[in-house]
């Protein structure tokens, strides 16, 4: 059997153990300072029933709920907790897989009390860290996510060959993971509604209106206790967590002597943009993210300037690269010194295993690797931020 344990509201049930004024509240994490000009990345299970959900702006919140309490999101605190709970549920022996920064599924074999040991980790988490969460049970991973969804929030549910029929017919296609917004039309116009009639579809059916992608469902929906047969998920995460490992480089950089001097802020801007693109570059290349960033310029009324950053959330992400090396120079004060050479350097590496966990990172992370294939493919500097062209243009 294998327990799917999904973490309720987890950055928001965070916030609200961290700080006992939330609790009961409703109240939304978000991805930005601005409270009402950024997207809704979690919201409690209090804001949840007045219709605000994740991935809404917090414009849209606010005017449904004026009184909704706003934290920005803090990935380091969210990812510590994470840590925490897998080493938790580790501690009872089984084999067990890190599915996301919320989700962990564990494989308990034949035993015979599957539900009481559910309730153990489940009471073990709120009491070490005064959060809750639902657990499924059933003969596989996908089914066991499905059943964690049954008894939300703080719940147990199991799925076994006597009752697998009676809970699959009431429950809705689109509600099994690898069911999104675009599979589930071709399901329905297939007069296919519900999880049973899924289930109960032959392996070659599936396959002829979704493509591999159905027969992925079938194996998905029928294996046996299996880790490597759950839709959407990525098997390179499963069974370890990511973290700081030694022999990595100990940072990246890049760095430019123009051939003269300039003040002009916008060529110096490009520039800097330029080298936080090729930086970025060689990280996504290496699977490396990084949490320190390196502004370093040269010129003779500044002689040689060097300064850094560190964020509690590491980036391989070009665009943010350039936003951080901008605000050193923000801080520092410099307005428009005559600059003659300048760099860009990545530090305080570690591996890029974890899940990003915001919906605007993953629209992000889209983007990024689109623009990665299509350079890999046609060439470098085939698609670049507009702004590098004024290297070229200007002095």
């Amino acid at each position: 059997m294998i327990l799917h344990i999904d973490m309720d509201a987890f950055f928001a049930s965070i916030e609200q153990a961290v700080n006992p004024r939330f609790k009961g509240k409703p109240l939304i994490v978000g991805t930005r300072n601005n409270k009402f000009y950024t997207v809704v990345c979690a919201a409690s299970y209090e804001a949840k029933r007045l219709g605000i959900s994740s991935g809404m702006s917090s414009k849209e919140a606010f005017q449904i709920c004026p009184d909704l309490e706003f934290v920005v999101a803090e990935q380091g605190k969210y990812i510590w907790t994470s840590e925490q709970i897998l080493e938790l549920v580790k501690g009872y022996g089984f084999e067990t897989a890190y599915i996301s920064i919320d989700e962990f599924q564990v494989d308990i074999g034949s035993e015979t009390e599957p539900h009481k040991i559910a309730e153990n980790i489940r009471k073990q988490i709120y009491a070490n860290f005064n959060i809750t969460a639902s657990i499924g049970i059933a003969k596989n991973c996908l089914l066991a996510k499905l059943a964690s969804k049954l008894n939300k929030p703080n719940g147990v549910a199991i799925l076994t060959d006597e009752n697998l029929t009676q809970i699959l017919s009431h429950v809705p296609a689109k509600k099994l993971s690898g069911v999104g917004p675009k599979t589930e039309p071709l399901l329905v116009g297939f007069g296919i509604n519900t999880c049973l009639e899924l289930y109960q579809k032959p392996a070659e059916y599936l396959e002829s209106i979704l493509g591999k992608f159905g027969l992925n469902l079938y194996e998905g929906l029928h294996c046996e206790e299996s880790f490597n047969l759950n839709p959407g998920t990525d098997p390179g995460i499963q069974g370890s967590v990511p973290g700081l490992v030694p022999d990595l480089p100990k940072s990246i950089g890049h760095s430019y002597t123009f051939p003269r001097g300039s003040r002009n802020p916008q060529f110096i801007r490009a520039w800097i943009r330029l080298l936080s693109e090729m930086v970025g570059r060689r990280l996504r290349e290496q699977k490396l993210v990084s949490f320190t960033t390196h502004l370093w310029l040269n010129g003779p009324e500044i002689g040689n300037f060097s300064a850094q950053v560190t964020s509690d959330q590491a980036t391989n992400d070009s665009y943010e690269l350039y936003r951080r090396s901008l605000k050193i120079m923000a801080k520092k004060g410099l307005k428009t010194p005559e600059i003659r050479a300048m760099g860009v350097t990545a530090g305080s590496l570690s591996l890029d295993s974890y899940p990003v966990l915001f919906l605007e990172q993953k629209r992000r992370e889209g983007l990024i690797k689109a623009m990665d294939r299509i350079n890999d493919r046609f060439g470098e500097d085939s698609i670049y931020p507009a702004v590098i062209t004024f290297t070229r243009k200007l002095k």
